[in-house]
């Protein structure tokens, strides 16, 4: 499987401590990197393509493949352990290999835990986050994200993986199901997501210590869709309460994919809190 072209934006791969990182560029001026959820066949394609142009507007743009997603590299699970500190050292790996400072990092569930590690981790690094539909927050499991980390890598289990993270007005079309699915059955890409799964089994979720995230202290965009089923506004109410810097945007018939079901309104919002003064 081949990497699919975005329009204005270049395909390209750079080496992280050996890991051969695959991530789109667009635009010119400060640097934003977009980091994608963690369900099954994700990527920087499937869920950035709708709204890189717009932020490409105002930034330099990286839409970033995570370890063990799309088509950046898949260590071995022998080798490699898929928790959430491989991910953090990941991305903040990235940044300094491609030669960046200060920041701004749009993260999306998986991704937004992610963004909330490399800030706190190396905040000298980062000048502004947004947390949309981001994990972090230890709260039960719906039967939205079972269906996520219970994936069987059938076309029907995508499909419901997909409506589970959309709201009910959303069209869900072949082409977004055909292409998660076809990226998630790769050999690699399995063996990587069992692993990923299997550790968040073992950690019983996703999430980090409360006092912990407290330490966030970037100025933080916190976004949630009304209807999310994975992250639910609960979670998004608690980050609010636990980041001192933060702001909170709640996006009406929306689910867990603002970047997706509404592209153009996002990256407004998004492009609005990231070039204020």
């Amino acid at each position: 499987m081949e990497t699919r072209n975005i329009e204005n934006a270049l395909s390209k791969f750079i080496d992280v401590s050996g890991v051969s990182t695959h991530y789109y560029e667009a635009g010119s001026g400060d640097p934003l990197i977009l980091i994608h959820g963690g369900g099954a066949g994700a990527d920087a394609y499937g869920n950035w393509r709708g709204s890189i142009a717009d932020f490409a507007k105002h930034f330099h743009v990286f839409a970033i493949d995570m370890i063990g997603f799309g088509f950046t590299d898949k260590p071995s699970p022998e080798t490699c352990e898929y928790s959430q500190k491989e991910r953090v050292v990941h991305v903040s790996g990235l940044i300094n290999a491609l030669g960046l400072s200060k920041v701004n990092l749009i993260g999306n569930s998986m991704g937004g835990i992610t963004s909330m590690g490399v800030a706190i981790e190396h905040p000298e690094l980062i000048n502004r986050i947004i947390l949309m539909g981001s994990a972090g927050i230890k709260a039960p499991l719906s039967e939205e994200l079972m269906s996520i980390m219970n994936y069987d890598y059938s076309p029907a289990g995508m499909e419901k993986i997909v409506r589970g993270l959309t709201n009910p007005n959303f069209e869900v079309n072949e082409e977004i199901v055909s292409y998660r699915h076809e990226l998630s059955t790769q050999e690699d890409t399995r063996a990587a997501y069992d692993a990923v799964m299997g550790w968040i089994r073992e950690q019983h979720g996703l999430y980090y210590e409360e006092d912990y995230i407290s330490k966030v202290s970037q100025p933080t965009l916190v976004v949630n869709g009304k209807l999310d089923k994975v992250v639910q506004l609960d979670c998004a109410y608690k980050l609010l309460e636990l980041i001192e810097n933060s702001t909170g945007y709640i996006l009406p018939d929306c689910g867990h994919w603002a970047m997706i079901e509404h592209p153009d309104k996002f990256a407004r919002i998004a492009c609005s809190f990231l070039l204020e003064d």
